[in-house]
């Protein structure tokens, strides 16, 4: 018996296009396209993708509501022994799009549900209700990713039992079960902690969850007094993006003067970011940088002075670590500056 399988890809893996393209409105091809041929070929003749699932990433993210509804009509005329999405890696909308799909095929269709991406990505916040294989940030973990989600999508089909996270490679969804271990719990612990005294790998049985706290700064008296510095995330640079900062998966941030500058303008500015469409943005790099806004409230008195000097990165694909570690490089940067508050945009 063959498995029957529906896929679901954006754009870009569809070989439509881009960023360029990610307007484009879902479409129902017949059997196997771009990555779908790495998960049929890892199922070896036991399953097979009878259909595939197009859909722009600025479409799913703007229309979600029609998306998923001509995107479900599809999925249960077919209704096949699996719905599997991506893997959209670090792909924030393309994440969120797959999550979303899955979850509404498995809630309302009944059918089960696999997709891949990287744990930082928007859509793995769904990975408690959502079996979601950990991949790498980019598309060059395709090897690894494909064969991992062929294999818990065969067991899924199967009927098989699935086991922890660890073992199976999808992401730990909260579900805990009792089991019995063939070692005694001393005789692991000993082993964990010589290996972490020597310096080698080891895994806890119990990892904690992180929970990221900000403490809350302190209101600005008056404004009307303040400096105020913009940062963004909306890659903003100036034309020719002198310090290369990347589309996506920045490996740093620039620093521009706009001493002078009452607005930016696109022949002097735009984006470098790749995770959406720059049109907008490089014909008025204000709608992610507001330097015009700035000024006329600095003209109106209703703050003191806008900085003269602006930091921007790319949000797209870049890391958490990263990006708290150009903040802090910065904000010690505005700091010294006397600067009293920042404005941070994004996308």
């Amino acid at each position: 018996m063959s498995y029957r399988v529906v896929h679901y890809i954006n754009q870009f893996f569809a070989n439509i296009g881009g960023e360029e393209m990610a307007h484009a409105a879902p479409e129902l091809r017949e059997g196997v396209v771009g990555p779908g041929m790495a998960l049929q070929q890892a199922w070896n003749g036991e399953a097979e993708i009878v259909k595939t699932v197009v859909c722009g990433d600025s479409y799913f993210a703007e229309n979600e509501k029609a998306a998923k509804a001509q995107i479900l009509e599809w999925v249960k005329a077919e209704m096949p022994d699996m719905f599997i999405a991506g893997p959209a890696f670090n792909a924030g909308r393309y994440g969120y799009a797959c999550a979303n799909i899955a979850l509404a095929v498995q809630e309302e269709l009944g059918i089960p549900t696999l997709t891949g991406m990287y744990e930082e990505n928007p859509g793995a916040d769904l990975r408690n209700k959502v079996l979601i294989v950990s991949t790498s940030n980019s598309a060059a973990g395709m090897r690894k990713a494909a064969p991992a989600m062929a294999a818990l999508a065969l067991k899924l089909m199967k009927g098989e039992e699935i086991g922890p996270s660890v073992a199976e490679g999808y992401m730990p969804n909260g579900v805990r079960k009792n089991f019995f271990e063939k070692e005694r719990g001393s005789k692991r612990a000993v082993r964990m902690l010589l290996n972490k005294l020597n310096g080698k790998p080891f895994a806890t049985e119990f990892p904690m969850p992180s929970f990221d706290r900000v403490e809350p700064c302190h209101a600005v008296e008056d404004m009307s007094r303040a400096t105020i510095a913009l940062c963004t995330s909306g890659g903003i640079v100036p034309k020719g993006n002198p310090d290369h900062i990347e589309s996506s998966s920045a490996s740093r941030y620039g620093e521009y003067s706009i001493s002078g500058v009452d607005r930016l303008t696109e022949d002097a500015y735009e984006t470098a970011h790749g995770g959406y469409d720059p049109i907008y943005a490089n014909k008025d790099p204000n709608r992610v940088l507001p330097v015009d806004v700035l000024r006329e409230l600095e003209r109106e008195g209703k703050i003191g002075k806008l900085h003269e000097v602006f930091y921007s990165t790319v949000g797209n694909g870049t890391s958490v670590a990263a990006s708290k570690a150009y903040a802090a490089e910065y904000a010690e940067k505005l700091k010294n500056a006397g600067v009293d508050a920042v404005i941070m945009t994004s996308t």
